[in-house]
């Protein structure tokens, strides 16, 4: 069973999950982004898999292995320890290690693509050190300014910021979601980072006519992965009639998946309003609190709690959203 969209898209409890179909979408046209754990997540993505991603949007991420495979660093990658910041030398030598052994692509890759990072003012969980860091990442790596977008001045908490919904902007509260003000106009997050990546678009639907629907992630991922059994993508109605859309992958933060806070990240935010006019299928993978493997806060592996290759791409979630990816990119 598919759910038709007709404005709002119904909750998650109305959906039944059905296989993620294959749409022949534009492979050429992968994009990520992600907020916290979901930003470190959008991060290893967008270097790892760098000959197919065209561009991440990173809010409130550090940069690349910053963890390197240990819980202990996550302080330091988050900006938390007083007088230390992550070092993005270290991480881009471990990036290009990683790529001259045929572990991830080539770093070079990233001279193309477009990023766009931000950091609020008031964030208290991942310090604006950690996303200069981030930024100097991408900068050394070759990312030309041009390219290159940060903005931290928004006086926003930990949050991904979204026209309408969500808390007032300073807050560092669940559900991780805010509406911020800017030269008196609500700020658009989502649409601000797909369209630092893809260029102008069309104005935001308000009226959906597409379908989000639930899927069968355990097909892509096993438990043992850490991720959810069932996860969920937006799919605009050219994108079912044959048009070659493009992809964008949404990562949810820590303590936001789909069990979490209900429909809040993959619904309430603006990602479908810009997606159903733009003819872009918007991917929601998800990741569930887990005992084994150590996970109690939903939050993606950028630390090595599914293995040591979690960074590269035969890490196992890694390799379980490029799979998603394929599917969609395959002919029906």
């Amino acid at each position: 069973m598919i759910v038709a969209c007709s404005g709002r898209a119904r909750a998650d409890s109305k959906l039944v999950a059905v296989p993620l179909p294959a749409l022949a979408a534009d492979p050429l046209q992968t994009s990520v982004s992600g907020l916290s754990s979901g930003a470190f997540m959008a991060v290893q993505y967008q270097v790892a898999y760098s000959a197919s991603v065209i561009g991440a949007g990173v809010v409130a991420g550090g940069p690349y292995y910053c963890a390197a495979g240990n819980l202990l660093n996550a302080n330091i990658c988050m900006g938390q320890v007083p007088g230390v910041a992550p070092e993005p030398a270290l991480m881009l030598a471990a990036a290009k290690d990683f790529a001259a052994l045929g572990l991830i692509d080539a770093v070079g890759n990233l001279r193309k693509r477009r990023i766009y990072l931000f950091s609020g003012t008031k964030d208290t969980l991942v310090l604006q050190k950690a996303v200069d860091s981030a930024v100097a990442f991408f900068k050394q790596a070759g990312v030309p300014d041009a390219s290159l977008l940060y903005l931290n001045q928004l006086p926003a908490g930990h949050a991904l910021i979204t026209p309408s919904f969500g808390n007032d902007c300073g807050a560092n509260a669940a559900p991780y979601i805010s509406h911020c003000s800017v030269g008196g106009q609500n700020y658009d997050q989502p649409g601000a980072l797909l369209q630092h990546i893809y260029g102008r678009l069309k104005p935001p639907s308000n009226n959906l006519g597409g379908q989000l629907i639930a899927f069968k992630q355990s097909e892509f991922a096993s438990a043992e992965t850490g991720m959810a059994d069932e996860a969920f993508a937006y799919i605009p109605q050219a994108c079912r009639q044959g048009s070659a859309c493009k992809i964008h992958v949404a990562f949810h933060g820590c303590t936001q998946s789909a069990k979490t806070v209900g429909n809040d990240f993959y619904q309430k935010t603006s990602y479908n309003s810009w997606a159903d006019s733009n003819n872009i299928v918007v991917l929601y993978p998800q990741v569930n609190a887990s005992v084994a493997p150590f996970n109690p806060q939903d939050c993606w592996d950028w630390w090595g709690y599914t293995g040591a290759n979690y960074a590269q791409k035969a890490g196992p979630q890694m390799a379980a959203v490029s799979a998603m990816i394929a599917r969609l990119t395959s002919k029906p």
